[in-house]
């Protein structure tokens, strides 16, 4: 029997560029800009950097996507990056990858959403650091916890998730572990004798939880 193929095929936004909006929201921008975009506004994002290229004062040294779980590299000459999508997320989890690299840590994001300019504050920041603190305290002081496993291509970590639980086994953690396909905060409820989740699969799953610890984050617990 074949493997099943499958296909990914992306919605479209239907908004629509409003070119004297955007060339207002130019003004507010530096010169050296990265635009990014959620995979929904590929179009959108396209025609923004057109406007804003022809723009004297702008220079694109970046285009492309962004997944919640990406890293994007951007040139160290950048001054500022210009998400085109929806809500805070994208932009929080590049900001919070941004602040620990040596190129970019100091560069401020926006968000244009629906032609609006929203820009990631250092309060943004500091409160998802606060909940990353309290969720590794909650982490601390559990006693059975959760190994998020996905089968997803590009985040399927089985190997590292099946040598987590076996550490955290000798650290009388009591360890389970959870495989599946699309992992869903939701469906915690149904576990209520777990305490942590400890995420193996997509970074930014723990902007959905309080529960949810990435698995980066415990290296140093490991190790003690």
């Amino acid at each position: 029997m074949k493997t099943p193929k499958t296909l990914f095929i992306p919605a479209k936004s239907k908004s629509v560029v409003n070119k004297s909006k955007i060339a207002e929201i130019s003004g507010k921008l530096p010169k050296k800009l990265a635009i990014v975009y959620s995979i929904q506004f590929k179009e959108i994002a396209k025609d923004i950097k057109e406007i804003l290229s022809e723009q004297e004062n702008h220079e694109i040294l970046s285009f492309k996507q962004v997944l919640g779980c990406s890293k994007p590299d951007f040139p160290k000459q950048i001054q500022a990056v210009l998400l085109i999508s929806t809500g805070k997320f994208h932009a929080l989890s590049m900001a919070y990858s941004m602040s620990n690299s040596e190129k970019n840590s100091s560069v401020p994001i926006y968000i244009l959403d629906k032609n609006q300019l929203i820009k990631i504050t250092g309060k943004d920041m500091e409160k998802f650091k606060q909940r990353q603190k309290a969720t590794y305290v909650n982490f601390l002081n559990s006693k059975t916890v959760g190994i998020l496993a996905s089968t997803k291509p590009g985040q399927n970590r089985l190997k590292k998730a099946l040598n987590l639980k076996k550490k955290l086994g000798q650290k009388s953690k009591n360890p389970y572990l959870f495989i599946c396909n699309n992992i869903s905060t939701l469906e915690f409820d149904n576990f209520p004798n777990i305490d942590s989740w400890i995420n193996t699969a997509c970074p930014r799953l723990d902007m959905e939880s309080n529960a949810v610890i990435n698995s980066s984050e415990l290296e140093s617990y490991l190790k003690a």
